[in-house]
């Protein structure tokens, strides 16, 4: 289908060259490249959806580059994460074929393949605009190509001494992708719930008589209960204020995945009063729950007043801690602002009311820290072991960590 003069006067017009029509053969070839390259990068692309964009492009203008763009992308792009690959290689292929494929080579490792869902994260990731909580992301730019192919030249073991707060834009958002794909097996306890064993304690005497219908009243092995095991109670705390602004939002990735399947599971943010984030983590989709996150978090980048965020976490949600069985895990650097009173008072209720209390600080980091700060020293005497979290190496090790507080009686 061959675009009309004035169509193509008003609006801006793909190359000829690059693009051709349909009646040449040159659409054809080009898009069949175009969804290889899509491939490469990443985007899950299968065949009939190859075959949907050539006739989604029998249906529309060719001359104007916007419809060939929405009409690729309605058919090519099945995951919102994958808008910003599908445009900015959308750009830099219909201008210059061999410019996107010479930056495709950049972001791949040597050998040029890699694993789709891996590769995905470092292609997107690199190519993502980074936003705050409760602020929209800049739209990407159609008239420059941008795309951060250094991200291809580090490595997960370079990555995992890095700081955080030190890292660039591209780098955090690589490193988001990689925290969610961290494990953290929280501590098993015995529940009050019983299920058939080999070995127990009781023995299970429904069992035993269907055992005894099965074999003409004869009984070879006595079954037995034994108590189920589950994970313990799970309460967050993370700590938003501005000190603490690229710690949350790596913690928060992190913990959303790493205990996706938990059944007790309470978190809230708190800066100078508590934010619950239940629905925030209920979402499946760790974008999705920075979305809500940001929504739910009023006083994120503010002061710090760790009293008044467990007085309310007190008033309002006193089932969060669940019979003295429950783990908490307070992510602060203790630069508390608030009334050192009713901090002391509010820390130590927490304390006679969990299980065990785990203090997530960035700020050990440093070889010389030391808790001078009033909120700080008053955490420190309080919390059954401290552990730094401000590099991927400190998360793999948290695991470790909560096994060995869990043990110390």
């Amino acid at each position: 289908m061959n675009p009309a003069p004035a169509a193509r006067a008003a609006a801006p017009v793909v190359s000829a060259s690059l693009y051709g029509d349909a009646r040449s053969g040159k659409l054809s070839t080009n898009v069949v490249a175009f969804g290889r390259a899509l491939r490469r990068a990443g985007v899950r692309i299968d065949p009939a959806r190859m075959a949907l964009a050539q006739q989604a492009l029998q249906c529309i203008d060719l001359g104007r580059r916007d419809d060939v763009a929405y009409a690729l992308e309605s058919v090519l792009v099945q995951q919102a994460a994958d808008r910003a690959v599908f445009r900015e290689l959308f750009n830099a292929f219909f201008r210059d074929p061999a410019v996107a494929n010479k930056l495709l080579s950049q972001l791949l490792p040597p050998g040029g393949k890699a694993e789709p869902t891996k590769q995905r994260a470092r292609v997107r990731e690199a190519l993502a605009p980074q936003k705050a909580f409760g602020q929209e992301a800049p739209k990407p730019q159609e008239t420059e190509v941008k795309l951060d192919a250094a991200m291809s030249a580090s490595s997960q073991q370079v990555l995992r001494q890095a700081d955080f707060n030190a890292m660039t834009a591209s780098e955090f958002a690589l490193m988001q992708r990689l925290v969610r794909q961290v494990p953290l097996p929280v501590p098993q306890h015995p529940s009050r719930r019983l299920r058939p064993a080999e070995r127990g304690a009781r023995l299970h005497w429904p069992g035993a008589l269907q055992q005894a219908v099965r074999h003409g009243g004869e009984l070879a092995v006595l079954p037995r209960l034994q108590r189920r095991t589950e994970p313990l109670p799970l309460l967050v705390l993370i700590d938003v204020s501005g000190s603490m602004e690229r710690y949350a939002r790596m913690l928060l990735a992190f913990l959303h995945a790493a205990t996706q399947e938990l059944r007790r599971r309470e978190v809230f943010a708190f800066g100078t009063h508590l934010s619950p984030l239940k629905r925030a983590f209920d979402q499946r989709d760790p974008d999705v729950m920075l979305e809500h996150a940001g929504r739910a978090i009023t006083d994120f980048a503010g002061g710090t007043r760790l009293g008044e965020a467990l007085a309310q976490l007190r008033a309002a949600h006193p089932r969060s801690l669940v019979g003295r069985r429950t783990l908490v895990l307070l992510v602060s650097d203790g630069l508390d602002t608030g009334d050192p009173a009713e901090l002391k008072r509010e820390v130590l209720w927490l304390k006679r009311h969990s299980r065990r209390l785990l203090w997530l600080n960035p700020l050990l980091r440093f070889a010389g820290y030391k808790p001078t700060a009033q909120g700080a020293a008053l955490l420190h005497g309080q919390a059954d072991a401290m552990l730094a979290v401000h590099n991927l190496e400190k998360l793999h090790d948290l695991a470790t960590h909560l096994a060995q507080v869990m043990r110390r009686g």
